[in-house]
């Protein structure tokens, strides 16, 4: 995601009202899109396997385009300068725990560990779209899930050349398996 673009394209959006869903979704998924990040970082320096670092620095990005509409709107940033690990969110503080943990067992629940946080991703944008119509954050969330998209198709590729497989959690199998039966995606 060109970070860059994205921020000239919010600019030009405007300013509409936020539904309490709205403000609700933005921080929420500020934090969750650290919590993928963390994990990420946490589960490269258990295993040293670059699909952790490089998705960690997608998910980065994904964290700076909603501080990009957190700032526009001067709403509060829930990450702050919170360490990796440590989110204001309780469910996704154990969460955090709770997949670490998992994913520290073998390189297998590493990967699997990976596509469940993006099944919980894909779905929360999902279903956070549903309720949105401010075109800003509409642009974001579109952009983010086609990245979620591709992070899937990547953390699944990784765990079928381990010989497993991975059923969704989150979203549906339906919508799994159209997620990866089509290509790469490319969005800012």
């Amino acid at each position: 995601m060109n970070t860059a673009n994205l921020q000239a394209q919010i600019s030009m959006l405007p300013i509409e009202s936020l539904s309490t869903a709205e403000l609700n979704t933005l921080s929420l998924m500020r934090e969750e899109e650290k919590l993928a990040r963390d994990v990420y970082i946490t589960l490269y320096n258990k295993w040293g396997v670059n699909i952790f670092t490089n998705i960690s620095k997608s998910e980065q990005t994904h964290m700076d385009a909603i501080l990009m509409l957190l700032n526009k709107y001067g709403l509060p940033d829930p990450v702050g300068s919170n360490a990796i690990g440590v989110f204001s969110n309780a469910t996704l503080q154990n969460l955090y725990t709770q997949l670490v943990e998992q994913g520290s067992i073998s390189l297998l629940d590493a990967y699997k560990v990976g596509a469940t946080i993006e099944d919980l991703d894909i779905f929360d944008l999902n279903s956070a779209l549903t309720t949105i119509d401010n075109q800003d954050i509409r642009l974001v969330y579109d952009n983010l899930t086609k990245g979620s998209r591709n992070h899937m198709r990547s953390f699944y590729k990784n765990i079928l050349s381990l010989g497993s497989t991975y059923t969704p959690q989150y979203i549906s199998q339906a919508a799994f398996d159209a997620i990866i039966s089509s290509a790469m995606e490319t969005g800012f």
